[in-house]
């Protein structure tokens, strides 16, 4: 059992290390090719921190441990808003001048909703996920759209985030350390990962949830509270929404494109209500002085503890 969680902890090194590359040559990249720097910096602040989370879940799937994939995907978006949203605010409150993010945090909560309903039966149906796939785009859209319109300062800030070196062979070797570290990353947490559901009691489903979505998690904790602290609310709450888009439109709908996908009847009466629930907590915090306060943290934070309690008192 030492080695599985040896493995298992070392691949989560191996993705973080392989995340921060990744977004490095993106970033690169995108400017080497004349991208916009501000439409690579919303899509990188947004979806960038999302990729070793897909090749988890990609990993998964390829294994044939759909369960895991989908514990894991949900399971993120309940730590961006309960851990991550809330040790951020807690470390210093979080000021947020992206108006744009009140809309996409709607859209979150639209689409968590619709996707209880589409699968209260039990299921997620190929038409289902492209429907879900076709809102992604159309969210990153609107994304595009609303954040033309921000202030001086915010653009400048989305624009910086993508300041690295032009260079394209620099760039290419940075991507392709990044997808060797991805994929061993992945493969071994994804290996491990079903030995120490296991030893804990904990179904494939489960294991996302909990252990997997919480340890890939857990360097994006820490780059968020060093961001709370530069001031960076902006990038913290940014990140929050556009990951958990990602992961439930993007990851959760091209899973039921690719395939019809099972949902759990718990999955859907409690894993994806919780969801919703962490989303709308974050809701008047947005609309109201548009910021999160240490306390509005630490209630985050609080609620995602009861949540780990709660799972971890029905596993009897």
């Amino acid at each position: 059992m030492l080695e599985t969680v040896g493995l298992f902890v070392l691949g989560l090194v191996l993705l973080a290390l392989g995340g921060d590359s990744i977004i490095k040559g993106a970033s690169g990249l995108a400017r080497h090719f004349g991208l916009s720097p501000l439409v690579a910096g919303l899509l990188l602040v947004a979806f960038g921190t999302s990729l070793p989370e897909l090749a988890i879940n990609l990993q998964a799937i390829a294994r044939g441990q759909s369960e895991l994939a989908l514990g894991n995907a949900v399971g993120s978006n309940i730590v961006n808003f309960g851990l991550t949203l809330g040790a951020a605010a807690l470390a210093a409150p979080l000021l947020v001048q992206w108006r744009a993010l009140s809309p996409l945090l709607l859209c979150l909560m639209g689409g968590t909703a619709v996707t209880i309903v589409l699968g209260w039966d039990g299921r997620l149906g190929r038409i289902d996920g492209w429907v879900m796939l076709a809102a992604f785009f159309a969210v990153v859209a609107l994304a595009i759209v609303r954040t033309r319109d921000e202030s001086v300062q915010l653009t400048q800030r989305l624009e910086a985030f993508t300041h690295t070196g032009s260079d394209l062979g620099l760039n290419l070797v940075r991507f392709g350390i990044a997808v060797v570290l991805l994929y061993f990353g992945s493969r071994w947490v994804v290996g491990s990962a079903p030995a120490i559901g296991e030893r804990f009691g904990l179904l494939p489903l489960m294991t996302g949830l909990l252990p997997v979505a919480i340890g890939s998690a857990l360097p994006e904790v820490a780059a968020a509270v060093m961001a709370a602290r530069r001031g960076q609310g902006d990038m913290v709450v940014g990140h929050v929404i556009g990951s958990s888009l990602f992961n439930l439109l993007l990851i959760v709908g091209g899973m039921a494109a690719w395939s019809t996908l099972a949902l759990p009847v718990t999955f859907v009466r409690f894993e994806l209500p919780a969801s919703l629930v962490l989303a709308l907590m974050l809701y008047p915090m947005l609309r109201g002085d548009l910021a999160v306060s240490r306390r509005e943290g630490g209630i985050l934070l609080v609620a995602f503890v009861a949540w780990v309690g709660y799972e971890l008192l029905t596993l009897g």
